[in-house]
């Protein structure tokens, strides 16, 4: 952590010899107050999407939470940087850092092939599979089985990849939203069928609540790393290596202290890090 500079006042007597006296000394500029040591550290300013419970979603107060928002935390803690957020919608996440909107993204980002080419990424921090939801009673043998369905997915996410690229060719009918939350609300009015949605996320964001009511998952764990990749990592502009180092050096000193496995057991009963 810097080091906080105090400011003294400086007293001197001047002697003024055409007058024969010596002026009284001038009384002591206040010392400056020090700052709070949050404030004085760098920022560092991360993107998040709080649509997406339970790793970033907002407080009944408003306050960003979650998983993703509590290991972000433990990174600047690590790196000395004061994490401030800014709320992104999730396609335009990539366009907000590449405009410098944000440093950094911390938002359960997967680490694909095709991102990496206009983004780096940190070393994984977990890595979750994706699954199918519909009602329960929804006959199931195969995809084949889904058509003429409708299945929401958050748009530019590996989901909606997914989606496009195994649904929607044997029938399905696959719209984007904007946000996880908002599937959630059509596919209880009725107005989708369904989605396709990171397993942990949809459980805490849906299934576990009054109004998953009735759902659950179909069809095989999703992790073809075509769509899904390596895991999810911290997202930052091209070129930025001593960030990314750091980042990376953050990430294994909280998996080797107990940091981790602490935020971790706040969230999961398993181990989320994955394979």
């Amino acid at each position: 952590m810097k080091q906080l500079i105090f400011s003294l006042g400086i007293v001197g007597a001047v002697s003024l010899a055409a007058c024969g006296k010596t002026e009284a000394p001038a009384p002591a500029a206040p010392a400056a107050q020090p700052s709070s040591p949050a404030a004085a550290l760098p920022e560092l300013r991360v993107a998040i999407d709080p649509t997406y419970e339970p790793f970033t979603f907002k407080t009944p107060d408003g306050q960003p939470a979650g998983f993703d928002v509590d290991i972000a935390e433990a990174i600047c803690t690590e790196i000395q940087r004061k994490c401030s957020y800014v709320e992104q919608v999730w396609d335009g996440m990539i366009p907000g850092l590449q405009a410098r909107k944000y440093d950094v993204i911390i938002s359960s980002m997967s680490i694909t092939d095709e991102r990496k080419q206009v983004v780096d990424f940190s070393d994984k921090y977990y890595n979750t599979p994706s699954r199918i939801v519909v009602k329960v009673d929804t006959p199931f043998t195969d995809l084949d089985s889904l058509k003429g369905k409708r299945i929401g997915v958050l748009k530019g996410s590996t989901q909606e990849r997914y989606a496009m690229g195994e649904l929607r060719p044997v029938g399905v009918n696959v719209i984007p939203y904007e946000a996880q939350d908002q599937v959630y609300l059509d596919i209880r009015s009725g107005r989708l069928d369904g989605t396709v949605a990171d397993s942990v996320e949809v459980t805490g964001g849906f299934l576990s609540k009054p109004e998953g009511e009735g759902y659950g998952f179909v069809g095989p764990i999703l992790s073809d790393v075509k769509y899904y990749g390596y895991g999810v990592g911290v997202a930052m502009r091209k070129g930025e290596d001593q960030l990314r180092e750091q980042i990376n050096a953050a990430i294994q000193t909280i998996r080797g202290n107990g940091v981790y496995e602490t935020v971790s057991k706040k969230y999961f009963d398993f181990d989320v890090y994955g394979d």
